[in-house]
């Protein structure tokens, strides 16, 4: 096991959760690594974390025992997971040298963010706390919001969250709401992509295609044109002879979407639109494609959908749910022709890190509208909002109709490329350099 360089301020990363499931924290260990800070990372190892971090001999991960699988009542169940991840967190924190700061993600304030403040407390080091949402929201969905333990959750949120010695929140709605309604001062770090969500070449998404119609029928050649002189061939790309990549003419169109398969995305919606969208590309065969979607991703809901997509009779759709690894995922939002963010906010105040990846890697999207999306969709202008399944599959008849060649849409096509390439000139790098270093400095 590597040790520290000397003359290295050490820092400490808490995530209770998956840490290959956690990007932003991912992002925040690597950019402390960089910047000379030996960083302890602690959180589960369901998925396998970043390369950057696996591989930096400035960074430790140190993975969290699982809460075993008990047959308990709802209630129950969720005392003991608590007790067993605070217990299970304090004998990590206990375990390594005192660091000059932890920084946690909240939610989860149960037991997170009061186990290290407990800590901190003892220990005379700093808790920084990134905001990404409330604990007590997330709740309330599940329960009515007057319930015992989200009246109970909120106020540990609230005691522990005002014990921070910094804080950081993912908006500007979330930034005000804390000053006003917690008297808490956040600074305000915007997810923004790293470098590996890029666009990426018509030969880069060729090879992404062949790799994938390894596994997933829907992306492998139909049969070849007798005109279509190919080496080689995936459902939407040739490769001639000479080496030259093209598109095929009546490819299929790529929908993608992504998601953690949980309560606050209703895929309902999503399919709900392929409905409308299949009637519609059925009734005007001639100017509409079929449609692949892909969704990425694992959680507790993806059989329950899984099921409902193997009972529709497409036609003209396909969806496919493939768990992809962190280097595919960049390559696949890359080539896709449109993407679908179905996140709404618990506490309408927070955003999809899943638009902030598809527009690095130019990729247009259609969001679900809740109370701050516009801080990161405008509608129109760089992607689209929509509330409904009737006004997502009225965006998705539109941008594909005539797939590939929309003349009607060319103009508009052109302006939200153009914006898209404006939000990828700021990358996380300098973003957290911007917003998080001059944060560390008064530490």
């Amino acid at each position: 096991m590597q040790s520290p360089p000397p003359n290295i301020e050490r820092a400490c990363v808490v995530v209770l959760g998956d840490i290959g499931r956690s990007p932003r924290m991912q992002y925040h260990a690597k950019s402390l690594a960089d910047r000379r800070y030996f960083v302890d990372l602690v959180g589960y190892v369901e998925s396998k974390p970043l390369e950057d971090l696996t591989s930096n001999p400035n960074v430790r991960i140190h993975p969290l025992s699982p809460f075993p699988e008990l047959h308990l009542p709802g209630l129950a169940k969720y005392l003991f997971k608590s007790c067993w991840q605070a217990l299970t967190l304090l004998m990590v924190l206990i375990s390594i040298r005192k660091p000059k700061f932890i920084l946690c993600q909240n939610p989860p304030a149960i037991p997170t963010v009061a186990v290290v403040s407990v800590y901190c407390f003892f220990a005379r080091c700093k808790m920084i706390i990134d905001w990404h949402n409330y604990t007590h929201t997330i709740l309330a969905m599940a329960s009515s919001p007057k319930s015992v333990i989200v009246r109970l959750a909120k106020a540990i949120e609230t005691h522990f969250g005002r014990k921070s010695a910094e804080n950081l929140c993912v908006t500007k709605a979330m930034q005000q709401d804390l000053q006003e309604n917690w008297n808490i001062s956040a600074t305000v770090l915007y997810d923004r992509p790293p470098l590996q969500f890029h666009p990426r070449t018509l030969e880069e998404k060729h090879a992404l295609f062949m790799d994938l119609a390894k596994i997933i029928p829907q992306f492998a050649s139909a049969e070849l044109d007798p005109t279509e002189e190919a080496q080689e061939a995936s459902a939407f790309t040739v490769k001639l002879p000479s080496g030259e990549v093209k598109y095929r003419p009546n490819r299929p169109a790529l929908l993608i979407s992504s998601t953690s398969w949980t309560p606050d995305e209703d895929f309902g919606i999503l399919l709900a639109a392929l409905d409308a969208y299949e009637k519609r590309a059925v009734e005007e065969s001639a100017h509409y494609p079929r449609l692949v979607c892909v969704i990425t991703g694992k959680g507790p809901q993806k059989e329950h959908y899984k099921a409902l997509i193997r009972e529709r009779p497409w036609q003209k759709v396909s969806v496919v749910t493939p768990w992809l690894e962190n280097a595919d995922y960049p390559r696949l939002l890359a080539a896709g022709d449109l993407g679908v963010c179905l996140h709404y906010s618990s506490s309408g105040l927070d955003l999809p890190m899943k638009v902030v990846d598809m527009f690095g890697c130019g990729l247009p999207v259609c969001a679900m509208d809740f109370n701050c999306i516009g801080e990161l969709v405008q509608h129109g202008q760089n992607g689209f909002v929509f509330k409904t399944p009737n006004e997502l599959a009225s965006q998705l008849c539109d941008w594909f109709r005539d797939f590939p060649v929309n003349v009607a849409l060319t103009n508009q096509k052109e302006r939200i490329n153009q914006k898209l390439k404006e939000f990828q000139q700021l990358r996380w790098v300098e973003n957290w350099d911007r917003n998080v270093k001059p944060l560390l400095e008064r530490i």
